[in-house]
């Protein structure tokens, strides 16, 4: 097998010169993206598409780092922060209406634990998965092999080394759940701060096309 096949088998590889060939390709995309001009938004949500493996109406602030883009398979209207970074040795899935706050992280990329092995060369790739409807707070980090649970929200800061279920506020490092997301927070915000009533029958009319 060649070092691309065992990286996308799951397997550990070597980058060797056909794999930083993928590399290239990914870091000129990402040169335009993140020199692009900053007040042009069209060119960027066109740069995000063509970068993506496959994505639907996402938008991405550079800038933004990634190793190969084609293993990001994102849903609809992924909003991509200021400084994030996806290492997509193999596939990241990201679900609907997704946020990734600046300088959020996901990491699928990983090297062995003995010294000798990584000196060796030897690296692998542990896929991460994030459900649909997920806030990723500033600077929170997604380690390789992680499913998130929909509409989860983590919170600034946040290692995540361990699957989350769904609908959980989870904070900390490592990474817990605090409480689950009920029917009681939709009249709020921002703590105790409550949308008015004109506001929340606009989320409820809107909620209803989200299945939520």
């Amino acid at each position: 097998m060649t070092n691309i096949e065992r990286r996308d088998a799951g397997l550990p590889y070597i980058a060797d010169e056909e794999v930083y060939a993928q590399y290239r390709r990914c870091r000129a995309l990402l040169n335009r993206l993140n020199r692009a001009p900053f007040d042009d938004l069209e060119l960027h949500k066109a740069l995000a598409a063509e970068l993506l493996g496959k994505s639907e109406n996402a938008t991405i602030n550079p800038p933004f780092y990634c190793d190969y883009g084609f293993n990001i398979h994102a849903g609809k209207n992924l909003y991509i922060n200021y400084n994030c970074t996806i290492l997509d040795v193999c596939r990241v899935t990201i679900g609907d209406d997704c946020l990734m706050a600046p300088h959020a992280a996901i990491y699928t990329a990983g090297h062995p634990l003995h010294p000798a092995a990584r000196a060796a060369g030897w690296e692998y790739g542990a896929p991460v998965t994030i459900g649909n409807h997920v806030w990723i707070g500033g600077g929170a980090m997604i380690l390789p092999g992680v499913t998130v649970g929909d509409c989860c929200v983590i919170a600034a800061g946040s290692v995540v080394a361990r699957d989350l279920p769904a609908w959980s506020l989870a904070a900390g490092n490592p990474c817990r759940v605090i409480r689950k997301i009920t029917e009681d927070d939709l009249a709020f915000y921002f703590k105790d701060k409550r949308f008015s009533d004109e506001e929340l029958e606009e989320i409820t009319r809107a909620r209803a096309g989200l299945g939520l």
